[in-house]
């Protein structure tokens, strides 16, 4: 495929950022900056991709996923889906999820959601709910021409449908994701 262009030779790069927790806004709510004209963009999340698109002046798709624990791998997910699509050349994919107050976090506790360990013990006898936690981070996605590759991405997106409870998994269903991205990355069970 061609490269996706703007014009003037400038290649089109997506933003593709998973969000979550968007704690920020309580926070900024209780300061002076309050009452701002600029907390509703500040803490929007589907401006927030926007706001990277603009500071570094790209202009291929733009998107925020919030699908909780999940968003950064949707939104990689959906960068490498553009790039495949030749909807652009390039991607940025980033991921934040910021644990600013402690309301979500008790409220999952008391559910019984988290696990008193304090650790994800998935898949395994020990597991007694899931570990919060906070993290940023950023990857760029790119079509690699030579023969020496810097990595191979399989990707695939599904939901559970039923399992025990809300944090518990459904083993079967997530065969089934592992399957697909697998496949995906066409790598079998040899390799």
């Amino acid at each position: 495929l061609d490269r996706v262009e703007l014009g003037g030779g400038h290649a089109l790069t997506g933003v593709f950022l998973g969000i979550s927790a968007t704690e920020f806004m309580s926070v900024l709510a209780a300061t002076p900056a309050g009452g701002s004209v600029y907390i509703a963009t500040g803490v929007c999340v589907p401006i927030s991709s926007g706001r990277l698109s603009y500071v570094l002046g790209l202009h291929g798709p733009c998107c925020s996923y919030d699908t909780a624990c999940s968003a950064a791998l949707v939104a990689c997910h959906s960068g490498l889906r553009a790039l495949q699509l030749n909807e652009c050349a390039s991607g940025l994919v980033t991921g934040v999820c910021l644990m600013m107050a402690p309301g979500v976090g008790t409220s999952f506790a008391i559910a019984g959601m988290t696990s008193v360990h304090g650790r994800s013990y998935t898949f395994d006898a020990r597991a007694d709910g899931y570990a919060r936690g906070e993290a940023c981070g950023a990857v760029a996605l790119q079509f690699v021409t030579d023969e020496a590759e810097l990595g191979v991405i399989g990707s695939a997106v599904r939901q559970d449908g039923r399992s025990a409870s809300l944090t518990a998994p459904n083993g079967q269903a997530q065969i089934g994701l592992l399957r697909a991205a697998f496949a995906d990355a066409d790598i079998t069970a040899d390799e």
